[in-house]
């Protein structure tokens, strides 16, 4: 089967086409381009499906056909996804328009958590909010930690269902989950993509204390905080910069103080979530660091594993090929690996199970 591929993130759409298994093309657009879908079906036009991939799936806990209704519902999460769902409906909708007799599949990020522990996706508030089990911890890049933990057991010899691991997805956005059992077990996004560990402009988890003090003095409404923690924070707020990982390093190796200090909270909170993403588990057979900035920037990636060696790490050089590869020391307890993302073969293979689940009914 042949896919077409759709990855909308927060500046650019990564494209690719899938065949059987195999990646045959791939390329990526600025979404300031105009009609970038229109551009990769002019590319790739001779398709079996299109998958498109959703940060926000809502309850779905698998890939879906795309029809009217699920797009309804899907528009409903919006507000709960604002960097990433507008676009991902956005390029649905055009590529239905132009492939009309092509079958159009929905990935959902948030299925790979869908059978989370109930300890670890209830929140703590109010039986009366919580009731309908819509205010819950949903969890975020799962296609990303689906592949990783794929790519983990060849990489080990280990079947992905035995392995216990952490992973670390780290690039605009970033999560850390716990997986055991084939799925994740505990994860530090939550409701929105906006809890967890600091990101390039989202802040991740702040005092909820104080985000009220600050709209009670200020005077803030909702929508003005939502955009300086979505959008003005993180890496962005605290350096001054766009929030570009290359820029904040940049800056601080010229000795810019708010920049250095912005790298010492990126790592610092960066490796809290790994050890407490490590708790949800029994053992723990690796830790794995994936996204943009573990493919490109691997030296940030060892330096927040030398701060990991509770957890049996011992970082190593990091050999100068653009390969998966394990980044710590010879004999260390515990292996930390770096695992390129590939989320279009996720994207594709989750296409082919929901096709091929709607021909057996």
């Amino acid at each position: 089967m042949r896919v077409l591929t759709l990855n909308p993130g927060s500046s650019s759409m990564k494209v690719s086409l899938v065949a059987d298994g195999t990646a045959v093309g791939w390329t990526a657009w600025d979404l300031a381009d105009p009609g970038v879908a229109a551009q990769a079906i002019r590319r790739w036009s001779d398709v079996d499906a299109v998958a498109v991939r959703f940060v926000h799936g809502g309850s779905q806990k698998a890939a879906a056909r795309v029809d009217d209704a699920l797009l309804a519902n899907l528009e409903r999460l919006t507000s709960l996804a604002p960097n990433h769902q507008p676009l991902s409906l956005s390029v649905t909708r055009e590529v239905r328009r132009l492939l009309p007799d092509v079958p159009v599949v929905a990935c959902f990020d948030t299925a790979f958590h869908a059978r989370m522990p109930e300890a670890a996706a209830r929140y703590p508030l109010p039986r009366a909010w919580t009731a309908q089990n819509r205010l819950r911890r949903y969890g975020f890049h799962g296609l990303s930690c689906q592949y990783a933990l794929r790519r983990t057991g060849e990489l080990l010899g280990r079947a992905p269902e035995d392995l216990q691991i952490v992973c670390a997805h780290v690039g605009a956005g970033v999560s850390v989950t716990a997986i055991r059992d084939g799925h994740g077990v505990d994860t530090s996004m939550g409701f929105t993509p906006l809890e967890g560990a600091m990101m390039a402009t989202r802040s991740g988890s702040i005092d909820p204390g104080l985000l009220l003090h600050v709209m009670q003095t200020v005077p803030m409404n909702a929508a003005e905080m939502a955009d300086a923690l979505f959008h003005r924070s993180g890496l962005a707020g605290m350096s001054g910069t766009n929030g570009d990982l290359r820029r904040v390093l940049a800056a601080a190796a010229h000795g810019e103080r708010d920049a250095e200090v912005a790298m010492d909270v990126y790592r610092h909170r960066l490796r809290r979530e790994i050890g407490a993403a490590a708790m949800s588990l029994s053992r723990l057979d690796a830790v794995v660091f994936t996204g943009g900035v573990a493919e490109h920037q691997p030296s940030v990636i060892t330096s927040v594993v030398d701060g990991l060696g509770v957890l049996g790490l011992r970082a190593g050089n990091v050999p100068p090929v653009d390969a998966d590869r394990t980044v710590t020391a010879a004999g260390s307890p515990v292996p930390a690996l770096i695992v390129r993302p590939r989320e279009d073969l996720e994207l594709a293979r989750g296409a082919e199970e929901a096709l091929a689940r709607v021909t057996t009914r």
